[in-house]
């Protein structure tokens, strides 16, 4: 089995400048994710609370992925994980929110988006980013 110089990588090769732009994306999102929950409470809180953990449901999915080395998601759970760790896809969450005519649907749909967007930004910050289709960082 042959392994690439990649294999083993736990933080992505990100430029320090970009990785500049997601720390301030991240403060900043992280401010209006928690201006929105304390504003409106009760459900929005949790809905945002779930959003924040939602993207990391994806390790369940492989759970019983087969072997797999530390820091290396198992091969199963890698299509899950780059989809719900896409920036794009909480954005259209939080559009989603001007589908419903109702306030009390859309505001805890936004901010479950908003806080997806956060924890995104929190990883690319971090230098997580997607993985590589044999489960390891890029």
């Amino acid at each position: 089995m042959t392994h690439d110089a990649t294999e083993g990588a736990t933080r992505s090769s990100a430029s320090r400048p970009v990785r500049t732009v997601w720390v301030v994306a991240f403060v900043l999102l992280l401010v209006f994710a928690v201006f929105e929950a304390t504003k409106y409470g009760g459900w929005v809180l949790v809905a945002a609370l779930a959003g924040a953990v939602a993207p990391d449901l994806s390790f369940l999915a492989g759970i019983s992925g087969g072997p797999h080395r530390h820091g290396q998601l198992p091969r199963r759970a890698v299509p899950l994980y780059n989809l719900l760790h896409r920036p794009v896809v909480p954005v259209v969450v939080m559009l989603g929110c001007l589908i419903p005519e109702s306030p009390s649907v859309a505001v805890p749909v936004f901010n479950f988006g908003l806080a997806w967007l956060v924890h995104i930004a929190a990883d690319r910050a971090l230098g997580y980013g997607l993985r590589t289709p044999d489960g390891w960082q890029r």
